[in-house]
C-alpha cells in the first residue's frame, strides 16, 4: 500500500495507524471574504490537512476537482473555531470524490473501533452437511489485531470437518459486512490454498499481492502460524455472498475468484471492492481513504458489485443459495457418491 503495508477496510481500524505529518497549507488568517477566510487558524490548518491527506493518496485523485472541492469544504466550515467544527466538511469532502467507500472517524469514533472489546467478536461458524460437505460461515472481524480467536475458532472448526472427512466446502459470506480481510483468508488458508490469490491494485498500476503461505497470509505468519493442511488437498468449493457482502468480505470472494473448482452462488455484493487505508489526524481523528482497487489471481480488476456465477433469490424459510450450492458439490468427482 502507499500509506499502509496492508489493505484496510472501513468500519473498524487496525492497531497500525498511518501517521501523517500535517502542516499548515494557504494562510491560516485570510480577509474573512475568500472561503474559509473568517476561520479560526487552528480549525483552517486542520481541515487543509485532512484535504491534503485526501489529494495525495486518494485512488481517484487524478479524477477530481480539487479546487473546487476545497473550496466547498472550506465554505462548509464557514466560520469555524475548532477542528471539531470541521468534521462535517471533511465528511462531505470525502463523499465529494465519490468513491463510495472513503469515510471519516472523529476522536470517540477512531478511539471505540481502536479498542473493541474482544467479547464481542463474532466466531466462524461450521457444520458438516449431507453428502460429506464442509460449512464454514465468516461473519466480520473488527482488525487483524483482535483476529488471533476468530482465526483458531475457524481452523479448529474446518479441521474437525476435515476430520470428519469433508469431500468439498461451502463458504459462507453472506453476513459478512467488511472489517478485516487477513483473519477470514487465515480461516479458510487450507481450503483456498497456498501461492497469490489477488492483489490490491494502485492507481499507477502498481500491485500488492496478496499471498498464501501454508494456509496463512504471508504477513501474518508470525501471528497466526501455519494452518494445519487438509486430508483432502484442493477441493472444490461453493462460495455464498449477498447484498451484505461488503469490502473486506468481497476482498475473501475475489481471493476464490480464477481458483479451480470454485463457484460462486447468491447474490451480488455490494459493491466496494476496494482497499482503504486509516490517516490519523492532530486530534486522533481518522481519514480513512481509498487507495486501491482489487484483483483476482488472473488479473481481472473488479469495480462495483461481484456477481456470482449462479445467481438465486434470497427468500425467507427455504435457503436456495445453499441447497443450489450443495446440489453442484455433489456433481463434483470429489464428491460424487460411488
Amino acid at each position: 500500500m502507499r500509506t499502509s503495508t496492508r489493505p484496510w477496510k472501513p468500519g473498524f481500524a487496525e492497531v497500525a495507524l498511518v501517521s501523517v505529518l500535517l502542516t499548515t497549507v494557504g494562510c491560516a488568517g485570510g480577509s474573512g471574504t475568500e472561503p474559509g477566510g473568517g476561520m479560526a487558524p487552528k480549525a483552517r490548518t486542520y481541515l487543509a490537512s485532512a484535504l491534503d491527506v485526501m489529494e495525495k493518496h486518494s485512488l481517484v485523485t487524478a479524477d477530481v476537482d480539487w479546487p473546487k472541492v476545497r473550496r466547498d469544504a472550506f465554505t462548509r466550515a464557514g466560520s469555524a473555531r475548532t477542528p471539531a467544527e470541521t468534521y462535517a466538511p471533511i465528511r462531505q469532502a470525502l463523499r465529494d470524490l465519490g468513491d463510495r467507500h472513503s469515510t471519516f472517524f472523529d476522536p470517540e469514533e477512531a478511539s471505540q473501533a481502536l479498542n473493541a472489546p474482544a467479547d464481542d467478536l463474532m466466531l466462524p461458524e461450521g457444520r458438516r452437511l449431507p453428502g460429506g460437505i464442509g460449512y464454514l460461515m465468516l461473519p466480520p472481524v473488527p482488525s487483524d489485531s483482535v483476529a488471533a480467536p476468530y482465526v483458531r475458532s475457524a481452523r479448529s472448526t474446518v479441521g474437525r470437518m476435515d476430520g470428519q472427512g469433508a469431500c468439498g466446502w461451502v463458504v459462507d459470506l453472506r453476513h459478512n459486512s467488511g472489517g478485516d480481510m487477513w483473519g477470514p483468508l487465515a480461516s479458510v488458508g487450507p481450503i483456498l490454498g497456498d501461492g497469490i490469490v489477488g492483489a490490491a491494485v494502485h492507481a499507477d498500476g502498481e500491485k500488492t499481492p496478496w499471498t498464501i503461505e501454508n494456509g496463512t497470509p504471508r504477513q501474518h505468519t508470525d501471528d497466526w502460524g501455519p494452518a494445519e493442511p487438509l486430508a483432502r488437498p484442493a477441493p472444490p468449493v461453493a462460495v455464498l455472498t449477498s447484498r451484505r457482502t461488503a469490502s473486506a468480505a468481497e476482498a475473501v470472494a475475489i481471493a476464490f475468484r480464477g481458483r479451480p473448482d470454485t463457484r460462486t452462488f447468491g447474490k451480488a455484493t455490494a459493491g466496494v471492492p476496494t482497499a482503504n487505508a486509516p490517516h490519523r489526524l492532530s486530534d486522533g481523528a481518522l481519514v480513512i481513504l481509498t487507495v486501491a482497487r482489487e484483483a483476482d489471481r488472473t488479473g481481472h480488476l473488479y469495480n462495483g458489485p461481484i456477481t456470482p456465477d449462479v445467481e438465486v433469490p434470497e427468500t425467507r424459510g427455504d435457503d436456495q443459495a445453499l441447497e443450489a450450492a450443495t446440489d453442484w458439490l455433489k456433481t463434483q468427482k470429489a464428491c460424487r457418491t460411488p
